[in-house]
């Protein structure tokens, strides 16, 4: 939505309908009559409301989980990135130690971090019924803008239900007519997931008044990755096809991938025609500090001797993630099986006063948009120092978070200095159209062509390969300010797939491709985990993860993955507690945490 509009009617109805003590900083003040909501106006509110639960915040510092903010990112930095490898927990051991048994898979179900989430979702689901409760008794609505309406309430608890489901695979099912709250967590999510998707995608508009609602096209590709979880791909083919082909942005952009790369974190650049679907964010729009800038996100700035941050240092990519940018220097692409054979530079144990010459080899330009690494340009903050911006290097790595980083020529809009820690206004994208460009030729691999599929794979490298998307170095490495040259900031070397290759190699080739390019395309943007599981190979994959980033970092030397356990997480035994009736839990522990 535009963010002034967006940001006073949130406001206002989550004053209204959720009384936020928080930010009011006074006593609840009750819900409105049913008269005052039940038309028109008072639908299109608690549709924004129940947009506004996208963050997982309420207000303040707080997240709807009644945690901290970081409990419920809708990044899922914690459970899709720092649990899938792509990054260090960062910061030092003795700050937020719960994430540590959630990184090394030994996590119990009274971690804090699973109940601010599940409490989070779950706002969001009572937020969407609602919309749909009222919507049915309003009286001044047309019957396009009841299916409007309704297919964004759908589509809104859909996505709840889609973060909830993999998670934890079973949890109760609400929805606008269920009267008694305390369900068991005993149905199949998949098909109720899919039939709102479904009514979504074929009452949605293709177009929208506001940048932030949900569009046609954003349903089918939600859908089709629906399909894709449940491995159903014959489903999800037809659905990719029409979508790539035709889809748009809610403002009417043909989707296509952005020139640029890092425009997808830019917010000058953003809701572009990659943005699938988005969580807008806004800074500097609260007085009582960045409730609406990425709150979820804000302990995750290279912070320590020098840095222009707040705040705290986590969030480190890893370093076998970084190894995986390395490229043939004769073929230009990825070491599929083994990058870890040919890993990339660190500073390590390197002081800042000592020497350091950053890799000379061929890598993949991507990654210098993704990881901060010492002797590169850091947007536009100056030279990456190395060791002095982390805590503890030996803990979390060498290496500091990029993507979520606002640039220093735009930090006074940009940037969020309302509390201890920084907010930002770079949205986060759910959903965006190199995502579904890789969803689809993962499943052309799987049921479709393997010429198709390289194609897909082929349009997200050649972006890469495009040297007007590549870090170049500064002008002068003393004033950032001047502005960057001509001269790359590293040796970039990327190239896309051969004529036939993957035809020519078979379909366990062709996919283990397609899922490489997810992980460095994607890299540090909370799917990882997420795709290890839906794969199958979660055990392998981060199993050697351990093997591999426990050998050189302290924080991983503990990690585990038991397949047919930590494929979910444990439900929240405060959630198991309060469901109790006549005298037993109603809630059922996921299996393996009993």
């Amino acid at each position: 939505m535009k963010r002034s509009a967006y940001i006073l009617m949130v406001l206002f109805f989550t004053i209204q309908f959720y009384a936020c003590k928080k930010a009011l900083e006074q006593p609840p003040l009750g819900s409105l009559s049913e008269p005052i909501i039940a038309n028109k106006n008072g639908v299109n509110g608690l549709l924004i409301g129940a947009y506004a639960a996208l963050d997982g915040m309420q207000g303040g510092d707080q997240a709807l989980g009644g945690g901290e903010a970081w409990h419920a990112s809708p990044t899922n930095w914690v459970f899709g990135s720092v649990a899938g490898g792509d990054a260090s927990k960062g910061s030092d051991g003795a700050d937020q130690p719960a994430i540590d048994p959630i990184a090394n898979f030994y996590s119990d179900a009274n971690n804090a971090y699973f109940n601010g989430k599940w409490k989070a979702l779950f706002e969001g689901v009572a937020r969407a019924n609602n919309v749909l409760k009222f919507l049915a008794r309003a009286t001044d609505v047309s019957d396009a803008e009841r299916k409007n309406l309704g297919a964004q309430g759908r589509f809104l608890r859909a996505h709840y239900y889609f973060e909830l489901k993999k998670m934890w695979n079973m949890v109760p099912w609400i929805d606008e007519n269920t009267v008694v709250f305390n369900q068991p967590n005993n149905t199949d999510l998949w098909p109720k997931i899919v039939d709102d998707l479904k009514y979504a995608y074929d009452n949605l508009l293709p177009t929208q008044s506001d940048l932030g609602r949900a569009n046609k096209w954003a349903a089918g590709a939600y859908l089709a990755k629906a399909y894709m979880y449940q491995h159903k791909y014959l489903d999800a083919k037809p659905i990719y096809d029409l979508v790539i082909a035709q889809g748009t942005t809610s403002s009417g952009l043909k989707y296509a991938l952005n020139e640029e790369f890092e425009d997808n974190w830019r917010p000058s650049r953003e809701n572009n025609p990659e943005a699938v679907f988005v969580i807008q964010m806004a800074a500097n729009v609260d007085a009582s500090g960045p409730s609406n800038a990425n709150n979820g996100d804000m302990l995750n700035f290279p912070y320590g001797d020098g840095s222009p941050f707040s705040c705290c240092g986590f969030f480190q990519p890893s370093i076998d993630m970084v190894n995986h940018f390395r490229t043939n220097p004769a073929t230009g692409l990825p070491y599929l099986t083994d990058y870890n054979n040919f890993p990339i530079k660190t500073d390590m144990g390197v002081e800042a006063d000592e020497d350091f010459t950053p890799d000379a080899g061929t890598l993949d330009p991507r990654l210098d948009w993704t990881a901060g690494r010492r002797g590169i340009p850091y947007h536009d903050w100056g030279i990456y120092p190395g060791k002095p911006w982390a805590r503890d290097q030996s803990y979390g790595g060498p290496y500091g978070p990029k993507k979520n980083v606002y640039w220093s020529e735009t930090a006074e809009v940009d940037g969020d200095q309302g509390t201890w820690a920084p907010g930002t206004a770079i949205n986060y994208s759910i959903i965006r159209f190199a995502d579904v460009l890789l969803m689809a030729a993962e499943c052309e691999a799987q049921v479709g062509s393997l010429d198709k599929a390289q194609s897909y794979v082929n349009l997200v490298r050649a972006r890469a390969a495009n040297p007007v998307t590549w870090l170049y170095k500064y002008e002068d490495d003393h004033d950032p300010g001047a502005g960057f040259s001509h001269e790359p900031a590293a040796n970039y070397k990327i190239n896309q797939y051969p004529l036939g290759n993957f035809l020519a190699n078979g379909k366990d080739y062709a996919l283990k491709a397609t899922y490489y390019e997810r992980k460095i395309e994607l890299a540090m943007e909370g799917h990882r985990f997420f795709d290890l599981v839906r794969w199958g190979i979660a055990d392998q994959e981060l199993n050697a993860y351990f093997s591999y980033q426990g050998s050189i970092t302290s924080d991983v030397r503990r990690g585990k993955f038991v397949k047919g356990k930590n494929d979910y997480y444990p439900i929240p035994q405060r959630q198991i507690d309060l469901s109790q009736a006549q005298g037993a839990a109603v809630l059922k522990q996921n299996p393996g945490y009993n």
